[in-house]
């Protein structure tokens, strides 16, 4: 596996305030990874001083190979090979479509070579050619963040740069939309680094997920890692609803109301469960002896889900159980629950 960037230790402080706090980050080459955390965690800083907008306070920036961070110096923004998309796409409004594609290959458009190769990338970001001779207040929200990707391509760049490039388009618009961005820039090969706080958005089109709290990175891995495996309760809490139940640990199993499960290695002695909503799977107790594991006392009806909170029988906090909506069982049923898969285990500290 290449890395094609890579960062070491890189930290940065802002009015004795620290930001980032000795991160170490390795992208492969052809791959994305999507940096997520909440607002202030210090993701857009980091960004920025890949892009070279910012210097670190400490710590190195590799890419490609090359050097371009660190305590010997930096290497201008305009030196790295680096593509940037902004939140806004930052398009020129007074310039059409083909002019704005055009000044990303510094260059006007009364050369065939250069009018064909801005045709070339509208059709590379699935944008009829049609549309180049219109103004960006004429096109859709994104299309607009696909010109400023055609854009940030017609340089090929060694790195694109995505800062929360979908976060202003409507929720239909915005999965569209970064479906065909992650679609493009997988086909062409550019490794790209997506900041985001859209837990959804990182997990569908991210090979690896950074997952950042307090200008650390809790957790990086493959997106069904860092959902499916979490390490920290702040990573599982982060990136979607959560079960924590209690339980003990002994002897590599774990005791809970759900019955006796794997605990993997962890110590015995009182620990916590966390499983995903959508991991328990909930059933109408049709014997009359049976007094099943809960009831059934509120139901939200998502269209292809259902959301139930089922109180357990023995007057332990209630339980969030997410199954599709067809045959679902109805607010005041006895139900018993299904685990599909495995739990993952905290010790009782919770960290």
């Amino acid at each position: 596996m290449n890395i094609q960037l890579q960062t070491r230790s890189l930290t940065k402080s802002f009015n004795a305030i620290t930001v980032l706090d000795h991160l170490d980050l390795d992208i492969a080459e052809g791959s994305i990874t999507a940096v997520v955390g909440p607002s202030g965690c210090g993701k857009t800083t980091l960004l920025r001083i890949i892009a070279g907008f910012d210097t670190p306070d400490s710590g190195t920036v590799t890419l490609a190979g090359r050097r371009v961070a660190g305590p010997d110096g930096s290497v201008a923004p305009h030196r790295r090979g680096v593509g940037y998309v902004a939140q806004d796409g930052a398009l020129f409004p007074h310039l059409t479509v083909a002019q704005n594609v055009a000044y990303g290959l510094n260059a006007g458009l009364r050369h065939r070579a250069v009018r064909e190769r801005v045709a070339e990338l509208l059709r590379t970001v699935s944008l009829d050619e049609s549309l180049a001779g219109r103004r960006p207040s004429e096109l859709s929200g994104g299309q607009q963040q696909r010109v400023a990707l055609a854009r940030a391509l017609a340089r090929r760049p060694a790195l694109m740069l995505l800062d929360e490039p979908f976060s202003s388009l409507d929720t239909g618009l915005r999965a569209t939309t970064r479906k065909a961005v992650a679609r493009t820039l997988s086909e062409a090969g550019v490794t790209t680094l997506l900041v985001t706080h859209d837990q959804e958005e990182a997990l569908s089109i991210a090979d690896q997920v950074a997952v950042m709290s307090g200008g650390r990175f809790t957790q990086v891995g493959t997106p069904q890692a860092v959902y499916l495996r979490p390490t920290s309760r702040f990573t599982a809490e982060f990136l979607g609803d959560c079960v924590f139940l209690p339980c003990t640990v002994r002897d590599g199993v774990a005791d809970s109301l759900l019955g006796r499960l794997p605990a993997g290695p962890v110590p015995d002695g009182p620990a916590t469960m966390l499983l995903r909503p959508e991991q328990l799977q909930a059933s109408v107790v049709t014997d009359v002896s049976d007094a099943g594991l809960g009831t059934v006392v509120d139901a939200e009806f998502l269209g292809p889900d259902v959301l139930l909170t089922i109180e357990p029988a023995g007057g332990a906090a209630p339980i969030t159980v997410r199954q599709h909506s067809f045959g679902c069982p109805g607010v005041h049923t006895k139900v018993n629950i299904e685990l599909l898969g495995t739990p993952v285990i905290f010790e009782d500290s919770g960290a």
